[in-house]
């Protein structure tokens, strides 16, 4: 009696699993800058936001009390973004009848933005940023 053996494969080849891991490789260097560049735009989004209703009630506050504050908390606005990537301040000058709020980068994503480095906005609605890019390309204009 003759038996046939035949063997059963179960398994990958090593070119098969290099194929493989080329073709992963490839995928993750294209997803992984767009994917820290969307993060970046979205806490940059946040901050405009953040800053925007920051001036709008400090406004508000100045119709009410005649004059503007200082303390961000008698706006009733945080002194950071709801992720805590940035740092919400306000400088005033009541004799000039000004003020103006900035974002600064504190956590996260935002350290490594070099275009966007910090977001600002005035009592006139002038929007300004530092970094690399113009105020324009930062503010979504």
């Amino acid at each position: 009696m003759n038996f046939i053996r035949t063997k059963d494969h179960n398994g990958f080849t090593l070119i098969e699993l290099m194929i493989t891991v080329a073709i992963l490789g490839i995928i993750a260097s294209i997803a992984i800058p767009s994917y820290f560049e969307h993060v970046k735009r979205t806490a940059r989004t946040e901050a405009i936001t953040s800053l925007l209703d920051a001036a709008n009630k400090q406004e508000q506050y100045f119709v009410d009390n005649r004059e503007y504050t200082s303390a961000i908390a008698d706006l009733g606005v945080s002194s950071s973004t709801e992720s805590n990537f940035y740092t919400i301040t306000v400088e005033v000058d009541n004799n000039a009848g000004t003020f103006a709020f900035k974002a600064t980068p504190k956590s996260g994503p935002p350290l490594q933005d070099t275009e966007c480095k910090t977001l600002s906005i005035s009592d006139t609605g002038l929007k300004t940023s530092t970094g690399s890019a113009d105020s324009s390309t930062c503010w979504g204009k």
